[in-house]
């Protein structure tokens, strides 16, 4: 092609093969993810079809769809059959690197419940060390830990609007490593699962790793829409849905009770594995019934422990439907995510002796507080969530994008997390930041 012609050909990636290009897919990948690091491919850009960069370069158009599925396992492009493949709109979060250590930040971005005494915590751990068979806990125990702890778990549970059995209950290191459990012992290579358009980070995360598609699912008034779901069953043919159905993250919203009965019906009707990530259920100032309660045999319900109880007790139980139970404490088993009998031990006395409501009723008692001060700083604008949140959602003036205010906030000693952190798919997301409400110091975020 001559050279004017190569400059004039309109498209929106025009890479140049080098004489050091084997091989070649490995060549175009860095390339497109030095271009997306560089700026010079912005979020948001349609890339050309395939086979017509293939024409471009003159090369197999098979090279450019590895070269395309490798940036898109690194969460640099997504793709959509019918639409073309984009620059993911959270494609730069790939690069950054968490902040150094710095004194003087604001810490408002990711998300921890307020530091606190762990003074409960503290009596039952001394009442532990001086029992004589404290030393026991510190072997190989059992894997899905004693009745009585079970039992205590399942109350725990219940708080959070589902009622189950112990034989159903399973424990896991924490919610992180529960949904790396769920996904790697259901879920294979290739397999879809719906989520919302913004989304949790960590399934982002997991999902990424074992190589399984997020879909984003289409809303109707700020939840999962019956027709969008439907639609993506027909067409991305997801075999699971993620959501966080209590103080939806990052959004806070509270998913309603038809849209929570609609997902169970269409779940129970097509055969879907409902993920239901109860993680903020205990700051509702009232118990609802979840997802669960609704298709049981559907849904998988992940209690856990780290932001209403305390982040260092890394629990959190797993409620599989009966079909999915040993898939899944295989999964724990095989990838060591287990916790240890300690914690086990540990988490159970904290809530049988009823220690765990003290722990959950001051943090909800901060969270208040707090948010009683951000009402006050940010009054006039567009804030989403009510004062029992530990996050709370700003809708943005115009002419910011949540990336661009999260810059200028970094610049400003605050650090707040951009919509595009938590984007899915191609939509542009909406202009807004999440606000961590619980992670600073008191001292801080009254300065704040």
């Amino acid at each position: 092609m001559p050279i004017n012609s190569f400059e004039n050909y309109p498209m929106s990636w025009k890479p140049v093969l080098g004489p050091d290009k084997h091989p070649l897919y490995l060549y175009l990948a860095a390339q497109l993810e030095k271009d997306i690091k560089e700026g010079v491919l912005l979020p948001g850009t349609k890339l050309p079809p395939q086979r017509e960069l293939a024409d471009f370069l003159d090369i197999n158009v098979s090279t450019i769809t590895r070269a395309f599925k490798l940036c898109t396992q690194k969460g640099l492009l997504n793709g959509t059959i019918g639409r073309g493949t984009f620059v993911a709109y959270n494609a730069l979060e790939c690069f950054k690197m968490l902040p150094q250590s710095d004194k003087n930040l604001i810490e408002m971005g990711s998300m921890a419940p307020a530091c606190i005494a762990y003074k409960e915590l503290y009596d039952v751990m001394q009442a532990l060390l001086m029992e004589p068979n404290f030393g026991q806990l510190l072997h190989y125990g059992l894997d899905q830990g004693a009745i009585w702890q079970k039992e205590a778990a399942v109350k725990f549970i219940a708080k959070m609007g589902y009622i189950t059995t112990e034989d159903k209950v399973l424990p896991a290191a924490g919610g992180q490593n529960a949904i790396a459990a769920i996904l790697a012992g259901v879920f294979r290579a290739g397999d879809s699962i719906g989520v919302d358009p913004l989304t949790y980070p960590g399934i982002k995360s997991v999902a990424s790793m074992l190589g399984i598609k997020l879909i984003p699912l289409a809303q109707k008034n700020g939840e999962i829409s019956e027709a969008g779901l439907i639609k993506a069953c027909k067409n991305d043919h997801i075999k699971g849905v993620y959501i966080i159905s209590e103080f939806q993250n990052p959004t806070v919203h509270m998913m309603s009770d038809k849209c929570k009965q609609m997902l169970a019906k269409i779940a129970i009707e097509r055969n879907l594995l409902i993920i239901e990530d109860g993680i903020f259920c205990l700051f509702n100032d009232r118990t609802r019934p979840a997802t669960a309660s609704y298709a049981p045999e559907n849904t998988v319900f992940i209690a856990s422990f780290s932001k209403a109880i305390a982040p260092g007790l890394r629990l959190a139980y797993i409620v599989p439907p009966r079909d999915y139970y040993k898939a899944m404490l295989d999964a724990l088993y095989n990838i060591n995510l287990t916790p240890s009998p300690l914690l086990l031990e540990l988490a159970g006395r904290v809530l049988v002796s009823g220690k765990a409501e003290l722990l959950i009723e001051e943090q909800r008692n901060i969270a208040i507080e707090r948010n009683i001060i951000l009402n006050k700083i940010l009054l006039g604008y567009e804030v989403w969530g009510t004062n029992n949140s530990l996050f709370r959602w700003l809708v943005l003036p115009k002419g910011w994008t949540g990336t661009s205010f999260e810059a200028e906030a970094y610049v400003r000693g605050v650090q707040v997390y951009a919509a595009e952190r938590f984007a899915v798919g191609n939509t542009k997301p909406a202009a807004a930041v999440r606000i961590a409400v619980a992670t600073a110091s008191a001292k801080d975020f009254a300065m704040g």
